[in-house]
């Protein structure tokens, strides 16, 4: 374990000398940065906050959203502004923010503050961001199901460091690309506001008789096929469960699979509507459109395939409906399963759900509405890709410290 530890701590910044540049030198991260261990109990604090693995953002150095000490039991860490709250759990998430108040968090994250003598505090969270930082993290982690960072691990691996005035100027410019990244997170943010505000709006506003989805359907919706995974490619596919989600389908979400008789029956079309009919309290029920055109995909049995008589209803509209508040409270309310917290949708369920049935050409332009929303948020998207991915650049290329794999002989 000791060398193993040993081998990956070894790092040099290209030059072209294979050296450190001028005033650079390594350091340990117990150098750097020290691990805070204070516990407290949530019932006995005056925090007012408590950030869990789940409210931090993959890729982000700000806290977006939190809970509250009453929301947890068990002894949590404190934190205070200014300090790093690191994922120390699942490090190829890439989970860390800088917390701007104090408060709690979760024990599975770890809070870690920067040695002023050593490094600027405001340096630190992009080093610790960075590709490099983060290979480490998950080249030291251990355990198979949930891999954990361990700091008497962590501590002894060696970065990297420039002079302190260089730290300053490097921070100063990967703050403001920061900065423009946070600004496109807002506005995706407020466009999925206004469009979920929008559908709420419409759906509130229709005055037509609602339709029981049975009635809309042409086949009884048939559980897919999930085959044994093949090691290799074969040209055949099929859908995980991940392909649905609250935006509806996402494409890539793919294992390849032996072909056979009942692989081929469940091939899903371009058009096809998918449902989860088995899956958390909170996923089970999400629905997606498939809008590939390809004809080696199949469905797996967690998912139901409805086909719906398109002269009476558009399919893009019954899968806004689906995932509209509406859709959720009905999909939570039918799902049924007492195993932890799995939950499943049977046929009845889910073609008792009453659907109101404006007519097809209201139908349509309200399907041209989202969809001109989901154009902005797709663009969005697109640009924040390429802020971070410029973030990225930038601190490769102010920094000049790319890890070198060394071997230990």
């Amino acid at each position: 374990m000791a060398s193993k530890v040993k081998a990956t701590t070894t790092t040099t910044a290209p030059t072209t000398n294979g050296n450190l540049p001028k005033g650079w030198r390594m350091v340990r991260f117990d150098e750097l940065a020290q691990m805070v261990n204070e516990r407290v109990d949530p019932s006995n604090t005056d925090a007012e906050i408590y950030v869990g693995l789940e409210h931090l953002d993959p890729d982000s150095l700000k806290l977006r959203r939190w809970g509250t000490p009453s929301d947890v039991i068990g002894d949590k860490l404190q934190f205070r502004k200014g300090d790093i709250i690191f994922g120390r759990r699942r490090a190829y998430q890439r989970k860390l923010a800088v917390a701007e108040f104090d408060g709690i968090c979760s024990a599975h994250a770890m809070v870690v503050r920067a040695r002023n003598e050593t490094v600027d505090p405001e340096f630190l969270p992009f080093l610790m961001q960075s590709d490099l930082f983060m290979q480490r993290a998950i080249d030291i982690s251990v355990g198979s199901l949930s891999p954990t960072i361990n700091w008497t691990t962590l501590r002894i691996q060696e970065f990297p460091l420039p002079p302190k005035d260089e730290q300053r100027r490097i921070a100063d410019i990967l703050w403001a690309a920061d900065e423009v990244g946070e600004s496109t997170k807002q506005c995706i943010e407020a466009a999925s506001l206004a469009r979920g505000r929008f559908v709420s709006e419409y759906l509130e506003e229709l005055s037509c008789e609602p339709v029981a989805l049975s009635e809309l359907w042409t086949e009884s919706p048939g559980s897919g096929y999930s085959p044994v995974p093949a090691p290799d490619d074969t040209g055949h596919y099929v859908l995980v469960l991940s392909a649905l989600s609250a935006k509806g389908y996402i494409r890539g979400n793919l294992k390849p699979v032996k072909i056979d008789e009942r692989v081929q029956s469940t091939i899903v079309k371009q058009g096809d509507l998918l449902v989860s009919r088995s899956n958390t309290v909170d996923l089970v029920g999400l629905v997606g459109v498939f809008d590939e055109d390809r004809n080696d995909v199949s469905f797996p049995d967690l998912m139901m395939r409805v086909r719906v008589d398109e002269a009476r209803i558009n399919t893009r509209f019954l899968e806004a409906v689906m995932l509209a508040t509406l859709g959720r409270r009905h999909m939570q309310r039918v799902a049924a399963g007492t195993s932890g917290s799995m939950k499943k949708i049977n046929r009845v369920g889910l073609g008792s759900f009453m659907v109101p049935l404006p007519s097809l050409d209201e139908q349509i332009c309200f399907v041209k509405q989202i969809t001109a929303f989901d154009a902005v948020l797709n663009n969005l998207s697109h640009k924040l890709i390429a802020e971070q991915q410029l973030k990225k650049l930038l601190f490769s290329h102010l920094v000049q410290a790319e890890e070198e794999q060394s071997h230990v002989h």
